[in-house]
Formats: structure tokens, sequence, C-alpha cells
């Protein structure tokens, strides 16, 4: 019988599986916004338990080597604050004395030395009291009878599959993976669903910093070595696309984790879109050591000690929510009433193709808008929140919220939030969460909702 093109199906027997844990919170992801959600729900008192697929917390700064901390400030104060620039700051103090001296006043582009942050999530989130799975997938979520509750997932690992009993779930996969299995409503990619390109980040050592900076300045280059990347394009050493280096984030004098390049086509939801991304990524990113070396002063002995286990992933899924942030209120700096987190990062969508172009957009110095806690919450699902660059907004401010100050932001506030809810009863009620509470908390944990909204001896004013 000829494949119709239809995906062939199997039917699998029915299955009794069991209990393998039960929390007031479950939070799927271990990046940024997951590591905050679960800090701030079991240190609010909610018995939590986090789920990652890796074997270590930091999604893409440590699972794709992402190489520096996106800015924390609007270029004149810090305002993604509390559990994120605490990780970050603690980052910094377990780093050699070298980093720490460099960059022991900064907030924005901050580097990545991903071996201390695996370390330093792990403990900060045993030290708030949650519970930690790593090496287990998500398979399934199990829904009330009304489908307006999810009662539990059924995970996978090693151990087995089996079912995992929540009052509460926070969808931190990034990619509105638990979401979409509960049927919210979503949206991918532009009106033609073009993506993002993903970057297959890495770490090089053996480079001479100092050597790299006299070239700088003795050819008028930039830190992003467009004059040179450029010419090499031309010249057919580097293929077409960005005509610069994203980032390079100096470690140490040493070593640098580069952000560099796309790879173009993949949906990060897909698994062979990732297998084709990773193979892709790797061999461009052995012509871009090639490059360096021939190119490059200071690089000329660099060698490629890791790459991304992942490639990384700049755009997928974004759930619809009781409000979608919008464009427009990015660039009127807008506030809401149920603000939870404040963004000033520009809007950064990369080139769906090699031909493509940038858009950026920059707000003012000293300027923000909010994020609403209504962003977090997908349609038709109670006791689910989603935070992160999943959360709901339309495509041009994704390109803005997605970075990793941002992740913490919502994280923090859908952790928070999880544990009011249990504290309100046990119906756990995402939308029964009164805001104003959850702003005093927030602000008590040291977050940032702007100069109108601050806590004082009395409260919150």
């Amino acid at each position: 019988m000829k494949d119709s093109g239809a995906r062939k199906q199997i039917r699998l027997p029915e299955a009794i599986i069991p209990v393998s844990h039960e929390a007031d919170v479950v939070v799927a992801g271990g990046g940024a916004a997951g590591t905050a959600a679960a800090i701030a729900a079991a240190a609010n008192g909610a018995k939590t338990l986090l789920i990652e697929q890796r074997g270590y917390l930091g999604g893409m700064g440590t699972v794709s080597l992402v190489p520096a901390f996106c800015p924390f400030t609007d270029k004149e104060k810090p305002i993604v604050r509390g559990i994120g620039l605490e990780l970050m700051e603690r980052m910094k103090r377990e780093c050699r004395e070298d980093y720490r001296k460099e960059y022991e006043n900064a907030l924005d582009w901050v580097p990545i030395d991903p071996e201390v942050l695996k370390r330093v999530y792990d403990e900060a989130a045993i030290e708030s009291g949650a519970r930690l799975l790593f090496h287990t997938f998500v398979y399934d979520v199990v829904l009330s009878e009304d489908k307006r509750r999810v009662e539990g997932i059924v995970i996978v690992n090693k151990s087995g599959r089996s079912f995992v009993r929540c009052r509460c779930l926070i969808d931190a996969t990034g990619d509105a993976d638990l979401a979409a299995l509960a049927g919210v409503p979503f949206q991918k990619g532009g009106e033609q669903g073009e993506l993002q390109p993903g970057s297959m980040c890495y770490l090089l050592a053996n480079v001479d910093r100092q050597a790299f900076n006299r070239f700088l300045a003795e050819t008028g280059d930039t830190g992003q070595l467009h004059k040179t990347v450029e010419r090499a394009i031309a010249e057919g050493a580097l293929p077409e696309g960005r005509k610069c280096v994203s980032g390079l984030a100096w470690v140490s004098d040493y070593l640098v984790g580069v952000n560099f390049g796309h790879v173009f086509g993949v949906d990060g939801t897909r698994a062979e879109d990732l297998t084709r991304g990773a193979v892709e990524g790797r061999r461009l990113a052995d012509r871009q050591v090639r490059f360096f070396r021939r190119y490059v002063p200071g690089f000329e002995q660099a060698h490629l000690v890791a790459s991304g286990e992942q490639l990384g992933i700049r755009e997928t899924r974004r759930i619809r929510g009781d409000y979608v942030l919008t464009a427009d209120d990015f660039v009127a700096a807008r506030s809401f009433p149920d603000d939870i987190a404040r963004n000033a990062y520009y809007i950064d969508i990369h080139m769906a193709s090699s031909k493509g172009g940038m858009t950026i957009n920059h707000l003012p110095p000293g300027q923000s808008h909010g994020v609403p806690y209504r962003v977090l919450l997908p349609l038709g699902i109670d006791n689910l929140w989603v935070p992160g660059r999943a959360a709901s907004s339309d495509r041009i401010v994704q390109g803005s919220l997605r970075v990793m100050p941002n992740c913490f932001a919502m994280g923090q506030a859908a952790g928070t939030a999880a544990a009011i809810a249990l504290s309100l009863g046990d119906a756990c009620s995402s939308r029964g969460v009164p805001i104003e509470s959850l702003q005093q908390r927030l602000l008590e944990q040291g977050a940032w909702l702007g100069e109108e909204r601050r806590y004082g001896a009395s409260g919150l004013v």
C-alpha cells in the first residue's frame, strides 16, 4: 500500500502508569524563566518541582552557550532586578578574580561563564527549597473534564513513563510546549510562517585579547568586526548573511564566547529541524573559526573548546493570552495597571534568510515599557502560566521580550503568582491573584516596576 503522504500511525495499548511526583507547582523548563519561576514559587512557600530535559539549568545561556547576558538596564539604571540580577551577580562572585574586577560594576552584556552559571543555578534553586528533576521530557498534559485546568503532566525519562500531579503548572519551555499540548491557541513566526534564524554559539580558547584590541585600534574596525567580516564575505571566506560578529564576550584574556552568524529555516519545535541545525551550525562554526585564524590578529591559534549542545533559538510559538503586548505598547513606553516587569531591550528581529534585513528599534535612554501580568495567562486554562519568550505578544515585541533578563522577570512573577494563588484556596486560579498583592510581593523581593510603583515601610506606594 502506497503512502498517501499522511503521517503513518500506530495505536498504542492503554497503559496504567505510576504517579512519580506530586507538587503544588510544577515548572517545566530550566532556562532563565523557569529557574526564576521555581526559585520564586519555592521561596514563597510552594512545594515546587522543576523539570528540565538536560542535566543542568540555564537554557540558552548554558545549553546553547549564548555568550553574554543582554542588558539589565535602560542605559541609566537597572530595571530588571530581583532574582535575575541576583543570579548574575552571584555568577560574577564565583568567577576568577580578574573577571570579577573587570565586570564588577557591569550590568549590560556581562559575559557568561557557563560552567560557573550551571553551578550557581543548581545551588540557588536547591537553597530556595525547589526540587530538581533533570534528564526528563514532558510527554503530555492531563486536563480536567471541563478542559479548564491542568491536573498534571506525563513525563518520560530513564526511569520510564510516569505522571506528575500538580495544582499549578508553569510552562517555561520557551516554545510553549505544554500550553500547545493543552490546546492553548498560539502563533508562530511571521505572516508567512518565517522564523528568525538560529545561531550556533561557541567558546574559543588560546586567543590574545591585547593583540585583538591593537588590531581594532590600528584598523579602525569595530568590536563586531564589520569591515573584516565584509571583506571575508567578499573573498568567499564566509557565507552571505549578517555582515558582522553578533557578539564577542571575553570571559578572560584568553577565552571568548562567540555569537556569530545564522542558521536559517530552523523551526525549534521540530526535532528534525533541530538536528539539521546542529549539523549545519557546527559546520558553520568551523568555517568561522578558520575565518578568525586567518583574518583576525589575536586569533591565529584560536581553539574551539565547546559549541552549543543545541542551536540557539530566538523564536517559535507565542501564546494567545489575556492581553497581547504590541509594538505600539513598546514605542509608547506604555505602563499597565497589572505590570509585573519593565523592559527596555531594543526590538531585535533577525533576518529570516541570508538576503533579508534586520529590524532594530530602540527606546530612548531612561525609558521602558511595562509587561502586564495578563501576557503570562494563556486563553482557556485557569492554572497555567507561560513566562519567557513564548509569552503573549505580537512578533515585533517578541523580538525585544525574548532575552534572558526579561525571562527572569516574567519567571519570577509567574512563580510568585502561583504561590499566592495556592494560598487563596485549592482552586489555584491564575486569574484570581490580586494584582496589588502580587506587585507588592515582587517589590519586597527586589523587583522594579517603575518609579510610580515602589515599596516603602507602609507598603506599596
